[in-house]
């Protein structure tokens, strides 16, 4: 796709650094460069060579700055047009300058996701390998880089258009049935379509099953601390973080508000929240710390109930355990330097089936963390570290694009299996391959790529 406007923007983050870009795409791209840029070369700018020099106002011609400059000729650039990319000096105020006196050369500011998009619409990259753009550019865990910068070099879309090529085929022969009589012997039979379309909901569905992963790699997991006041949250919490982030006392109510901070643990972005302690308050700003408690806790995607192992059960905590469960839950025993008079068999009838077995830690000498962090590890993602996908979704829409595939198939499954006509059976797998196409691009509305676009920042 040929642009006739020019787009630049600055492709670094805010703040002062040694060296800051500003990137330059679309036709004037060169002709920036000859306008801006001295001294010049002899000729023409040859494509992918670095140039030194200075950035002039085209103005007045004064020295802005001393730069590293280089033209990227189409197709063979990020976008798939003519880029230019000027290297400044990192300051805010001098990359503004320069990219003003760019502006009065031919160009226009750059929309969030602008370079990215033309990159998609001249066949640079296809949908699923832009979003892992933003992906690699916002992971948080390497896990999750590991993930987008597989879908950036086409794992995902490689099995995508492997499933599309085979419904592209088995559409083939069902129209064959359309087109052309039996007698001609290339009508597609409900006993050799039937097992294809099987096979290929079956692929479709165990991909949209990686979103559960791809979306905890990507976006994280809440995870809430909670417990009966002095069962050791706050010091948990300081143990995970490596640092004293939360008070610790032997007084009862001692935190009042929750604590959030971020952590990776085993490879997961993790949001762990330590909250105050839950019993009957005893006075108002102690009920709305509690409150505040039991609203975290809603929104919790796991939550670790902390108990007193060198103490009995208390009311306080069975009330927490029968109010848990239906959330993903890890009973943790603190306080295991102490004699311990808590043993798992008290758990027995208060705990879900399929809770995972209680883990004895110490937060104050740090003892059974590892065991703490592996059991939460498991607990959220459901599948062992050593397992992986080889192509993994990490966006819902593309897990609702998989999902409307695999229901066209089945639709399709059903009108062979009730012999209808062989044009209903196409017009079903028709549809089904438009869901696909939303994946990579081939089907998406322009309301969907303008939202998935804004998402990004701008100069990327």
């Amino acid at each position: 796709m040929t642009f006739r406007d020019t787009i630049a923007a600055i492709a670094t983050p805010p703040g002062i650094g040694g060296v800051g870009l500003i990137r330059v795409s679309g036709p004037a791209a060169e002709g920036i460069a000859q306008r801006l840029f001295r001294p010049l070369p002899p000729g023409n700018f040859l494509s992918h060579h670095l140039y030194h020099g200075r950035i002039i106002s085209p103005t007045t011609g004064a020295i802005l700055d001393e730069v590293l400059v280089a033209l990227l000729q189409g197709p063979h650039s990020y976008t798939g047009e003519d880029t230019l990319e000027i290297s400044c000096h990192g300051g805010p105020l001098i990359l503004r300058t320069v990219l003003e006196a760019v502006f009065l050369s031919g160009a226009r500011p750059a929309e969030r996701g602008e370079f990215t998009q033309r990159a998609f619409l001249n066949n640079r990259l296809d949908l699923a390998q832009a979003e892992a753009v933003l992906d690699i550019i916002t992971a948080k865990t390497r896990p999750g880089l590991a993930a987008a910068i597989d879908c950036l070099s086409g794992k995902l879309s490689g099995q995508v258009e492997s499933i599309r090529s085979e419904m592209i085929d088995l559409l083939a022969g069902v129209e064959a049935a359309i087109d052309f009589s039996e007698d001609d012997g290339v009508e597609e039979t409900t006993d050799e379509a039937l097992p294809r379309i099987r096979k290929l909901i079956d692929r479709i569905t165990a991909l949209a099953a990686t979103h559960r992963q791809g979306r905890i790699y990507r976006e994280g997991i809440g995870v809430v601390i909670a417990g009966r006041p002095n069962v050791g949250k706050s010091s948990l919490l300081n143990r995970i973080l490596g640092e004293k982030r939360a008070i610790v006392t032997p007084i009862p109510g001692t935190t009042r508000d929750f604590i959030e901070e971020s952590v990776d643990i085993g490879g997961i972005p993790v949001r762990l929240t330590d909250t105050a302690g839950l019993r009957l308050p005893e006075n108002t700003i102690e009920k709305e710390g509690i409150d505040l408690v039991w609203e975290r806790l809603k929104g919790a995607d796991a939550v670790l109930v902390l108990l007193d192992g060198s103490a009995d059960l208390t009311a306080d905590d069975r009330e927490l355990l029968v109010k848990m469960i239906s959330k993903p839950m890890l009973p943790v025993l603190n306080k295991s330097d102490l004699p311990q008079r808590l043993d798992e068999k008290s758990l027995i009838g208060l705990l879900p089936e399929g809770t995972p077995p209680a883990i004895r830690i110490s937060a104050k000498y740090g003892d059974g963390l590892d065991r703490l962090t592996k059991a939460l590890r498991d607990l959220v993602l459901a599948t062992p570290a050593v397992e992986s996908p080889e192509a993994m979704i990490m966006h819902l829409h593309q897990k609702t694009a998989l999902e409307n595939t695999a229901a066209g198939l089945a639709r399709a499954c059903e009108a062979l299996l009730v012999t209808r006509p062989p044009e209903l059976v196409a017009l079903e797998l028709r549809d089904a391959l438009d869901a696909l196409g939303e994946i990579t691009g081939k089907t998406t509305s322009e309301e969907l790529l303008d939202r998935i676009f804004a998402n990004f920042c701008i100069g990327k």
